[in-house]
Formats: structure tokens, C-alpha cells, sequence
């Protein structure tokens, strides 16, 4: 939720971010509202308290008519107190639900709109052509590595297994982003994907992309659709020591979506589907550095399409399709040669203390003055990276050529050949 000392100090630099998002300017105006109905109620409740203890010191020296009176007013008091206390409450949850209608604070510089009105920061590496290439499904079928037939008669639409290569390629590709980030200094993880309401809530993920989230109600448990989830929840309610830099975290994990409203997008293979894994960097940051910490998390996860030798684009995502955590973010979006577009496979948010806030974690700033940190994630390694993988490196054959990177991670093979007829 958004800092109150900037709504107070500065409205109008959240009505603009409200416009950049397409939202409802009217929602800060019902916050103000209702910020100052709870400081209006806890000056009441902390007054009648005031005078509670005042009678509290008067009544052992008081004497006949005055302590009747006290005793009288000390009784008046107490149902006073307690109505002022139900007020206090009443007005603590108008004000967090109020909180909760309001997205983060875009960040000075990221583009106004909605999905389609990103800007197009760079684009890095030669776009292949082909004659006739095949789409990955094909090419997954060819090689055994996607059944997605088999995946549907079991579990149904958007499911399917990886076999063979394709799970040596699955498992190889997360395990080298996986080093990749032990090497740049993150501590790896394998976190739970089942949360607890609030850790999901204070992510922001209950607002506009509940439909998305698998629900268990039966144990009142969500099923993670990102590893962010359970690493941003992994330090809620504590202080964190951040004096020699940023807390990064490296997890792996399953992750889940409903996909809810995606119905004819993209229902052929694996580009969007219920179940797939990821490798998703956390940081953690003094507020201050939060910007220059977003992008190193972009740069890593460059680093990583360099490695598999992809041709891709680097996007600012517009305000409007940022999601409700995200002040800033960037996607990289891979070539797709056989639908002649780039297909997002990575992307990174500057969360600012957003998600912190929600989540109550705080760091020791240069005085020892607590204060609420800053939250980032960036994708490094997914299942969805496959899908660019096997249609750019395809050859004419229907063998796909394994970048040299990543070798070293599914057995030494240097090139994925067709399975055999009946294998």
C-alpha cells in the first residue's frame, strides 16, 4: 500500500499516477477522507483516555460529593471509551480498504496507457529467418520433448508433460540460471507454493488478479503463480540489516495460474498454460537505491538471453498494464520466428515499498531509525523460455541446435536430434 506521508504531503502526485494507470482518481479523495477520519478518531479515543487516567490519579484523594462525581463521570467514561475504541476500529478498517483500492506510485518516467502503449527501450541480437520454420510445439513433438495430448487427457486444457529432452532442457535451463544467480550472490531457495491469505494479499495479488489464483478452501491456501510471493512474505514482520547492500534471494519454483480471461490466447503448446517452473530473483533494498537495483536485476536477466543466444527486445511497460505492486517494470520479449512477434519471457518490478508496507518489513537506516523497505523480482529462468529456444536454434532437419551455455547442463549435447520414429 502507498506511503500516507506522501498522500498527505503530495495528493496530486498520486491522482497523476492514478490517471498514467487509467484509475479511478476519485479513490484518493475517498483515502484522504478516510486517513483523517482515523486520525480524527484516535485523537478522540486518545483524549477520553487522557481523561481516564487524570480521574485515575484524582479518585484515591477525593472525598464525599467530589468523589461522587468522579465515580459518576468515571462510569460515563468508560462506555465513551469503549465507543471511541469501536470508532478506532471501524475507522482503521474504512482506511485499509481505502489503501488497498489504490495501486503503487508510478515511478517518475515509465509511460502512460495501457498494454499496448510500452516503449521499446533496445533490441539486442539478429531476428533468424527461415524458409519454413516450425512453431515449438512441432518442433517439441518431433524432438519427444512436449506431449501436451496426453497433458490435456490427464489434467485437462493448458496442460502437458515435458519428456525426454524436453525435461532435460526444462530442468537444464533453470538449473544454469539458478548458478547464475548463486554467482552474482544470491542465496538460492525452494520456497513453498502453497500461502497463507495475507502473504498473498500482501503481495497484491488479491486485488485485480484474484481471478487469476488458484484457491484451496478447504485450507484456506493459494497455490503461488510466482515464487515472489512466498520470498517477499519469507522476511514479513521482521527488521532486516541491510548494511552490506541488498538481500537477494534466488527461488525455484512451481508456479500456478488460472488464466482466467485468456480464453483463445495463445492455446496451442506451452506460452501460456496452468502449471510451469521459474527461477525468480527477490531483492530486497534501502528504498534509495531501489532504481539502480531494478537495473541490475534487468541486466541479469539479459545476461541470461545472451547465454541462450536469443534475439530479444527490452521493453518500458506502460503504467496501465504494470499490475498493482509495480511502480516500474520491464519486460524482455524473445523473437517468435513463426509468429513474427516477440513473446514476453522475462520480466522485472520495481515494487518500491509497496509490497514492505503491506507485509510490515523494515530495515535500520545510517541512524538506527526503522524504516520500510524496498521490494524487487525479476524472472531469470522459465519454463517459457523453451518455447524461443527451440524455434530460433531450429534447423531444417527439425533438430535444434543447443546453445553452447547451456550444454553443459543437459548431458554435453550440442544438438537436440528428432526422436526416432515409435520412441
Amino acid at each position: 500500500m502507498i506511503d500516507l506521508r506522501l498522500l498527505r504531503e503530495d495528493p496530486e502526485a498520486v491522482r497523476a499516477s492514478q490517471r498514467l494507470r487509467g484509475d479511478s482518481v476519485d479513490a484518493v479523495d475517498d483515502l484522504l477522507r478516510a486517513d483523517e477520519s482515523r486520525r480524527s478518531a484516535v485523537a478522540s479515543f486518545e483524549a477520553l483516555r487522557g481523561e481516564q487516567k487524570q480521574l485515575g490519579k484524582l479518585m484515591p484523594k477525593a472525598t464525599g460529593d467530589e468523589k461522587a462525581a468522579l465515580l459518576a463521570r468515571t462510569k460515563d467514561l468508560a462506555a465513551e471509551v469503549k465507543a471511541a475504541e469501536a470508532a478506532v476500529n471501524e475507522a482503521e478498517q474504512v482506511l485499509r480498504a481505502a489503501q488497498f483500492a489504490i495501486a503503487n506510485v508510478v515511478q517518475d518516467g515509465a509511460p502512460g496507457g495501457g498494454e499496448d502503449d510500452y516503449v521499446v527501450l533496445r533490441e539486442v541480437g539478429e531476428r533468424p529467418v527461415f524458409d519454413n520454420p516450425r512453431d515449438h510445439l512441432a518442433l517439441g513433438e518431433l524432438l519427444g520433448a512436449i506431449d501436451t495430448e496426453r497433458g490435456a487427457k490427464v489434467s485437462g486444457a493448458r496442460f502437458y508433460y515435458m519428456t525426454g529432452v524436453g525435461a532435460l532442457l526444462q530442468l537444464g535451463l533453470l538449473q544454469m540460471g539458478l548458478w547464475q544467480s548463486v554467482e552474482a550472490g544470491f542465496t538460492p531457495m525452494i520456497p513453498p507454493v502453497l500461502v497463507k491469505p495475507e502473504s498473498m494479499e500482501g503481495t497484491g495479488f488479491l486485488g485485480s488478479h484474484a481471478a487469476e489464483v488458484y484457491h484451496l478452501p478447504a485450507d484456506d491456501l493459494y497455490l503461488v503463480g510466482t515464487s515472489e510471493v512466498p520470498l517477499a512474505a519469507y522476511h514479513k514482520d521482521e527488521i532486516l540489516n541491510l548494511g552490506d547492500g541488498p538481500l537477494r534471494y534466488a527461488g525455484w519454483s512451481s508456479c500456478f495460474r488460472r488464466e482466467a480471461g485468456s480464453y483463445g490466447k495463445d492455446t496451442r503448446g506451452i506460452i501460456r498454460v496452468h502449471q510451469f517452473d521459474k527461477v525468480e530473483m527477490f531483492s530486497y533494498c534501502d528504498p534509495a537505491d531501489a532504481a539502480e537495483e531494478h537495473l541490475r536485476l534487468l541486466a541479469w536477466e539479459e545476461e541470461m538471453l545472451g547465454k541462450l543466444e536469443l534475439a530479444y527486445r527490452v521493453i518500458d511497460v506502460a503504467a496501465g498494464d504494470l499490475g498493482s505492486s509495480a511502480a516500474r517494470k520491464f519486460d524482455c520479449e524473445a523473437w517468435l520466428p513463426t509468429q513474427n512477434r516477440y513473446m514476453e519471457v522475462t520480466s522485472t518490478s520495481n515494487c518500491t515499498t509497496f509490497q514492505a508496507r503491506r507485509l510490515n518489513t523494515r530495515f535500520r537506516d545510517a541512524d538506527g531509525k526503522t524504516q520500510t523497505v524496498a521490494t524487487l523480482n525479476g524472472t531469470l529462468a522459465t519454463t517459457r523460455m523453451l518455447v524461443a529456444l527451440l524455434e530460433q536454434h531450429q534447423q531444417p532437419d527439425g533438430s535444434v541446435r543447443v546453445p553452447k551455455a547451456l550444454q553443459p547442463f543437459v548431458g554435453g549435447r550440442d544438438v537436440l536430434e528428432p526422436a526416432k520414429a515409435g520412441s
